[in-house]
């Protein structure tokens, strides 16, 4: 365009020329005619411009598009920008709230309640015990504590001297229903822990020497405390089982117990510290209440002499794993008695008592219902630690002084889950109490006194929904004397249970 433009101006301004030397003269016709051409190209050079001028217009019209698109573009990547930012800002809102969230769910309590910054569980049990007894060496006295759960030391031997028929005894009782409160506190990087544990079967004597009701009318028991202490990280403080025993290894049973004659069965106040030692290894000390049950030359009724001038001390190195647990633990005391009496007729000795036991839990299958248990304990002046206090920790002979006595336990038991619902017990208990060859063994002695106790049971538990517990089992029960008459127990049970 730019060529054609400059031809055009070198042909006006040849023509410019040209003109003055024919003005004054006469048109031709070639002037004719170049005056036409004149007029055509002042026409294109019109057209020229106006080319020009929508050229450039059309060039300016696309830079604006051009600053346009681009201020569109960088509108854009701010907006991109800004979205970014705010889908960030929302994701960290996001994870915020999921971790409130998550925070508020783990502090809720999964059971029970929670009272400031305690999480409180409410749990326990209802349960009805129904029982038929034969006892060989007569009967077993009304309201006692051996019509109410299987103990050795009162089943009644057969003495020929006066002797008695067999007997047979029947009775139901919901005493063993207990609850319990569990309240766990979170204080910073401290754990701290109460629990008190009850039921109605623990309380002693008589329902008519404690104003209860009697199986004539209402049936009304006093509740007893069986556990409450407080455990602040490693320390506990309170009334718990001994140390010297893990009550993990009691086994299933319709009864309180559950083969109690080489089982340790003691709760008592004490102070206890947990010390671990590896993993799954674990050291616990205790200093436990103290009391010397001590019988009479003569007379087999045990004594609570409470003139212990020290604690009974047990250590237990229990060991846990996925496979169960393995304990052994040691017990040493001192044996007192003193009847605070003066002159000739005052009575002071005391010895030294201790006892040996190792006790174990082995899981038979993954899930662990299925397991084997056992304990074994021996020892010397350990009595009221063994089968309800089955013998004495030590006899007073009629010279003042105290005699040893020396006890060998044997405990096993084994359950088998036959499915969810179905499962079977089998259990076995033995004691054997050795009297120091010294004692009178004639009935101004120690004729009298408890030597041996051992039984056999078998049970099969049916929970027909959760928390439901149906059982039935049978239990033989064997005693003797040192003089060695003896008697024997066949119960059978029936309990059922409802736990919350």
């Amino acid at each position: 365009m730019s060529i054609k433009i400059r031809g055009s101006v070198w042909l006006l301004a040849a023509t410019a020329l040209a003109v003055p030397g024919m003005v004054q003269a006469r048109p031709t016709s070639r002037e004719a005619a170049l005056e036409a051409r004149l007029q055509r190209l002042e026409a294109e050079m019109t057209q020229l411009r106006a080319d020009l001028k929508s050229a450039r217009d059309e060039q300016a019209v696309h830079a604006d598009q051009a600053i346009a698109v681009r201020q569109t573009a960088e509108q854009a990547q701010a907006q991109a920008l800004v979205a970014t930012r705010t889908a960030e800002a929302a994701a960290t809102k996001s994870d915020e709230a999921t971790a409130k969230a998550t925070a508020l769910a783990d502090a809720a309590p999964k059971q029970g309640f929670r009272s400031g910054n305690s999480n409180v569980v409410l749990s326990g049990y209802i349960k009805l015990l129904a029982s038929s007894a034969r006892y060989s060496g007569g009967d077993d006295p009304s309201n006692s504590l051996g019509r109410d759960l299987y103990l050795p030391q009162s089943i009644p031997v057969f003495n020929p001297a006066s002797p008695t028929s067999p007997t047979r005894v029947t009775d139901f009782t919901a005493k063993q229903t207990r609850f319990w409160v569990d309240a766990n506190t979170k204080l910073g990087s401290h754990a701290l822990k109460a629990y008190i544990e009850f039921d109605f079967q623990a309380a002693p004597g008589t329902p008519q020497a404690l104003g209860q009701g009697t199986q004539r009318t209402t049936n009304a028991y006093d509740l007893a405390m069986r556990r409450a202490f407080v455990q602040f990280d490693r320390w506990m403080f309170g009334q718990e089982f001994t140390n010297f025993s893990n009550p993990a290894v009691y086994p299933e049973s319709t009864d309180y117990v559950g083969g109690v004659d080489g089982l340790i069965f003691v709760r008592q106040p004490m102070v206890r510290y947990s010390l671990p030692l590896d993993k799954g290894l674990t050291l616990h000390l205790a200093a436990e209440n103290p009391e010397t049950a001590s019988a009479t030359a003569g007379a087999a009724a045990l004594i609570e002499n409470g003139e212990d001038h020290a604690p009974d001390f047990t250590a237990r190195l229990e060991y846990a794993g996925k496979f169960g647990f393995l304990d052994v633990a040691a017990l040493g005391r001192q044996l007192r008695v003193d009847n605070a009496r003066t002159g000739l007729a005052h009575i002071s000795d005391s010895r030294v008592g201790w006892g040996i036991s190792t006790t174990g839990k082995i899981f038979l299958n993954e899930k662990h219902t299925s397991d084997i248990r056992f304990q074994a304990t021996y020892g010397e002046g350990i009595g009221r630690y063994l089968g309800l206090n089955f013998s004495p920790d030590t006899v007073l002979q009629a010279n003042g002084q105290l005699g040893s006595v020396r006890n060998l336990a044997l405990f096993g038991s084994g359950r088998f889950a036959l499915n969810d619902q179905w499962r079977v017990n089998l259990i076995g208990s033995f004691q054997r109490v050795s009297y120091a060859g010294y004692l009178n063994r004639t009935t101004a002695g120690i004729a009298m006194y408890n030597r041996q106790a051992w039984s056999i049971a078998g049970n099969v538990f049916y929970s027909p929904v959760k928390n439901v517990d149906l059982g039935v089992e049978y239990r033989h029960g064997d005693r003797r004397l040192v003089n060695d008459l003896n008697g024997h127990v066949d119960r059978l049970d029936f309990a059922a249970k409802y736990s919350f």
